[in-house]
């Protein structure tokens, strides 16, 4: 027993000492106790499943994918004799990555005094504010002079705005999809707060928001109304906050909560709307900081020509250069899905010192320029753990063997070392470093979707603008709590994701008691 023991504490720090050498943080929102985050990566519990966080989570590359790939491989793929003349060959090399031009980190201090609303207006600061309740008021202002006075409005404040943000923004954490359960006598109501507005004047302000109210001779973009906001909190998330190098490209964790779905019947879901945009954003990997945003309308005219684009390879390219146009010079270390990665806008990349590692699909992914060798199934059936490799210049693709074939596409990890998925029931898994770095990093981001799906905001508005102003302001919830989590404040006084959220409901509604509530 005692030797099992020691075996274990052997195994749980040599997965620690990896996973601190690969710059990922152990602890999603760094909260303790009960909503603390497990080590997303290595399966070192007692109760894990051993076969949870293998790359099958982050790839379908099923067996139907594999026999098309044997038989005559994906479009643009490259024979045998092509890939030689291109420069393919087995021959492997170390390469070396040149050191990260930034310090990772908030960009300035916080006070030990700071409150949870100062975090908070670091995205969405006063002047921001002011402005929506400006907007709104022209906007109430001309819809009553077109369809008639409205005995029972009057002008929106300062104090009235931050107190409707508020109100919505409770139901993140109280998990109520209708705001106005608030009011009611029912499970969802919450009398501690419903006293600071009534009903009736919130469902005025709720139907007059606007953030911009009118269409300037300009702005022909489908976001409209809200893209000087965008603009604003893109400049927020990038001025406040200097990521790690490893960053991640990815579509985050946005539909309705999965208790709420299972609950539904079929005919339920067939009702609700399909979202009519797309939300991209790249994110840090050690921190789970978000630091850019992109979004892509489904529908009507898009910037960057995105909405004549019907090839999802393509689209999805010229999203990954919109979300690492800021990186260029850096070194940093992005990671990609299958629907981004491809070997043009690797090496693309690579020119503007951004370097790469992705999983591929033969389905999902653009495969031109990439030997069919390496994208079929071998002859001879492989052991797991097992992996072969081809190279062109500083790019590797790698397939590495666990249940499946596994392709890797990578310039930012050198093909001839060796890593290792530590299983609590399989023991170590032998698999190339770029394999580990990829299923660690896409773990982390994965458990940070988790946590981050139960702190979204649950109002559900019908407009697609609406829609998207309320995943971002929850996106600038998120940040604000990552930077507090990294600042003085929280040594002087250490909230959970869940009582931060509480917290910054109260403190916008302006209550005496700002404690958050039980």
């Amino acid at each position: 027993m005692a030797e099992c023991g020691r075996k274990a504490l052997s195994l749980l720090e040599a997965a620690r000492s990896r996973y601190e050498s690969l710059q990922i943080s152990d602890d999603v929102f760094g909260e303790s106790g009960d909503d603390s985050s497990d080590n997303p990566f290595y399966s070192t519990s007692g109760d894990s499943n051993s076969d949870n966080n293998t790359p099958e989570s982050y790839g379908d590359e099923r067996r139907t994918g594999e026999v098309y790939c044997s038989q005559s491989g994906p479009p643009g793929s490259l024979s045998n004799a092509q890939a030689e003349e291109e420069g393919w060959s087995d021959a492997v090399r170390d390469i070396t990555i040149p050191s990260y031009k930034d310090t990772c980190g908030p960009t300035q201090k916080m006070l030990p005094t700071a409150s949870v609303v100062d975090f908070f207006q670091l995205f969405v600061p006063d002047n921001v504010i002011q402005n929506m309740v400006t907007q709104t008021n022209m906007y109430a202002k001309k819809y009553q002079e077109r369809f008639g006075n409205d005995e029972g409005w009057c002008t929106v404040t300062v104090p009235e705005m931050k107190a409707f943000l508020g109100f919505v923004i409770s139901t993140s954490v109280h998990r109520c999809e209708s705001v106005l359960s608030i009011w009611s006598s029912g499970f969802f109501a919450n009398k501690s707060i419903a006293p600071k507005m009534s009903q009736a004047r919130f469902e005025k302000i709720l139907k007059y928001f606007h953030v911009v109210a009118f269409r300037s001779s300009h702005g022909s973009q489908g976001l409209y109304k809200i893209q000087p906001f965008l603009d604003s909190l893109q400049q927020s998330f990038s001025g406040t906050f200097h990521p790690s190098q490893t960053q991640v490209l990815h579509e985050p964790l946005i539909d309705e909560d999965p208790v709420f779905i299972a609950a539904c019947t079929e005919r339920d879901l067939r009702k609700r709307k399909k979202r009519k945009f797309s939300l991209w954003v790249r994110q840090c990997s050690a921190t789970g900081f978000i630091c850019q945003i992109y979004v892509h309308l489904k529908e009507g005219p898009g910037p960057d020509g995105l909405d004549t684009l019907k090839n999802k390879p393509q689209l999805h390219s010229l999203v990954a250069k919109q979300l690492c146009q800021n990186l260029s010079g850096h070194n940093a270390i992005i990671f990609t899905g299958p629907s981004i990665t491809s070997l043009h806008l690797f090496q693309e990349f690579e020119k503007q010192e951004i370097y790469c590692c992705g999983l591929l699909s033969c389905r999902k992914s653009d495969c031109t320029g990439l030997p069919q060798s390496m994208l079929g199934n071998p002859d001879v059936p492989q052991c797991r753990g097992q992996s072969r490799t081809k190279m062109k210049g500083n790019m590797s693709l790698i397939c590495w063997y666990n249940k499946g074939n596994f392709r890797f596409l990578t310039n930012a990890y050198p093909p001839n070392k060796q890593g290792v998925i530590i299983k609590r029931k399989s023991g170590e898994i032998p698999c190339p470093l770029a394999v580990e770095a990829f299923a660690a990093h896409l773990s982390y981001i994965c458990k940070y979707d988790d946590k981050y799906s139960k702190y979204f905001i649950f109002h559900k508005p019908n407009k697609t603008w609406q829609q998207v102003f309320w995943l971002t302001i929850s996106m600038a919830i998120n940040n604000a709590y990552i930077l507090y989590k990294m600042s003085d404040a929280y040594q002087a006084k250490r909230y959970s994701r869940a009582q931060f959220g509480e917290r910054l409901v109260r403190e916008l509604l302006d209550l005496d008691d700002c404690s958050p509530t039980q």
